[in-house]
C-alpha cells in the first residue's frame, strides 16, 4: 500500500509530497526513497543549490519510479503548476519557444523531486536575458579507458595554470560521475557563439598542451583513450548538471564544488545524497564566490583570432543544431569519400556540371 502523501513546508511555502517511500536508488535500499532525496533537496536548497540555480532556467532529468526506471527530459513546465512555480521563455536552436521553470525559492527544487526529477539541468543565462551567457563552462569528459584521475590531473595541472596565465578564475566541481566540470563566471556581454568559440579556444589550448591525454574531436572515432573536452556545453540549449544536483548513479552522487586543492584528490563516491549536507556545513560552498567574479572573455576571443590565422575555424555542432555559419561540415571522417572534399575540408559537388 502506498505511503500517504504529506504536505511539506519549504521556507514558508506548501509542497505537497506523494509516496515518499518509493525507492528511487534500489542499492541504497530505505536510503535511497524519493523521501531522502527531497530532505536531501532541503538541505541544501536554501543555501549553495539555490545559489547555483537562482533565476536560470532549468530542465528537469526526471525517473518517476527510479533511476532503474524511464527517464523523462522535460524542458518544459506543465500548464496546469503549483501558483508558486516561476517561469521563463526560453527560444530553442530550432526556433521553438517554451517556458522552462525559472528557480527562485527553494520549494521549485522540492517540487522538482516531487516530480522524480533527480538532476537538475540550468541554462548558461539567466531569465532576465536569455540571449547573453553568463557563463562559460568546460566540460573533462573521460572517454573509455580514462576517468576521473585523468580528468582531475588535467584540471588541476594544466587548465589551472592556463587559466592563472590568462588572468581567468575557475571554479571546478566533480560531475557527479567521472568527469570534471569548471566554470567561469562571465559578463554577459556576449552571445552564445561567442562564448562558444572562447571556449573552443580555450579547449584547443588545453589539448596543444596535454595532445596525448586530450582531444577537442567531436567524433568519437577519433577521441581514443584521451579527456574530452565538450566544447558545446557552451551552445544554446547544452546543459550539464547543476553544482549540488544528484545524479542517476547507484549510490546517489552529487555534482559536489570542490576547491583546486580539494579536487586533486578527491573521490566523486565520496560525495552523496547522504553525506553532502554535512559536508557542506563542515566545508562550506566552494563556489560562494562565485557569482562576485564577472570577467571578460577577451584573452579568449584573441586566442580564436590566432587560431583563425593558424587556419583553425568554427568545429561541429551538435546534430540537433540547424547548419551555423562558418561551422565545419557534420559528416564522420570515416564515411568521407576522400573524392569529394578538398584538402581544407570543404565538400566538392561530385555532379557534373551541365
Amino acid at each position: 500500500m502506498a505511503t500517504p502523501a504529506e504536505e511539506l513546508d519549504v521556507d514558508g511555502i506548501k509542497v505537497r509530497l506523494t509516496n515518499p517511500d518509493k525507492i528511487y536508488f534500489p542499492k541504497l535500499g530505505s536510503g535511497g526513497t524519493k523521501r531522502k532525496l527531497v530532505e536531501y533537496y532541503m538541505a541544501v536548497g536554501k543555501g549553495p543549490l539555490l545559489n547555483a540555480l537562482r533565476d536560470r532556467p532549468t530542465h528537469l532529468q526526471r525517473f518517476p519510479d527510479g533511476i532503474e526506471g524511464e527517464e523523462i527530459y522535460q524542458k518544459r513546465v506543465p500548464q496546469k503548476r503549483p501558483d508558486y512555480l516561476e517561469t521563463c521563455v526560453v527560444t530553442f536552436p530550432s526556433g521553438r519557444t517554451a517556458d522552462a521553470l525559472r528557480v527562485t525559492h527553494p520549494s521549485a527544487i522540492v517540487w522538482a523531486a516531487q516530480m522524480g526529477t533527480v538532476t537538475l539541468h540550468p541554462w548558461q543565462v539567466r531569465c532576465a536575458d536569455t540571449e547573453h551567457p553568463d557563463e562559460l563552462r568546460i566540460d573533462l569528459d573521460p572517454q573509455p579507458g580514462t576517468g576521473f584521475a585523468e580528468a582531475s590531473a588535467i584540471a588541476v595541472e594544466v587548465l589551472k595554470p592556463l587559466l592563472d596565465e590568462l588572468g581567468l578564475i575557475g571554479f571546478p566541481k566533480t560531475s557527479g560521475g567521472r568527469g570534471v566540470h569548471v566554470y567561469l563566471r562571465i559578463k554577459p556581454e556576449w552571445d552564445f557563439i561567442a562564448v562558444r568559440r572562447a571556449g573552443i579556444a580555450l579547449a584547443r589550448e588545453v589539448e596543444r598542451r596535454a595532445p596525448d591525454a586530450v582531444t577537442t574531436s567531436w567524433w568519437k572515432e577519433e577521441r581514443g583513450e584521451r579527456l574530452f573536452i565538450d566544447y558545446n556545453q557552451n551552445a544554446r540549449d547544452r546543459t550539464f548538471a547543476s553544482a549540488y544536483s544528484a545524479r542517476k548513479t547507484p549510490i546517489a552522487t552529487v555534482s559536489m564544488p570542490l576547491s583546486w586543492n580539494d579536487l586533486r584528490d578527491a573521490d566523486p563516491d565520496d560525495f552523496t545524497i547522504a553525506t553532502v549536507p554535512d559536508i557542506v556545513k563542515e566545508r562550506g560552498d566552494a563556489m560562494a564566490d562565485l557569482d562576485a567574479v564577472a570577467q571578460s572573455i577577451e584573452p579568449l576571443l584573441e586566442m580564436v583570432k590566432a587560431d583563425e590565422e593558424r587556419g583553425l575555424g568554427d568545429l561541429p555542432y551538435p546534430p540537433n543544431y540547424p547548419k551555423m555559419p562558418g561551422e565545419p561540415p557534420r559528416v564522420q571522417p570515416s564515411k568521407k569519400v576522400a573524392a569529394h572534399w578538398d584538402e581544407k575540408g570543404n565538400r566538392i559537388d561530385p555532379r557534373p556540371t551541365s
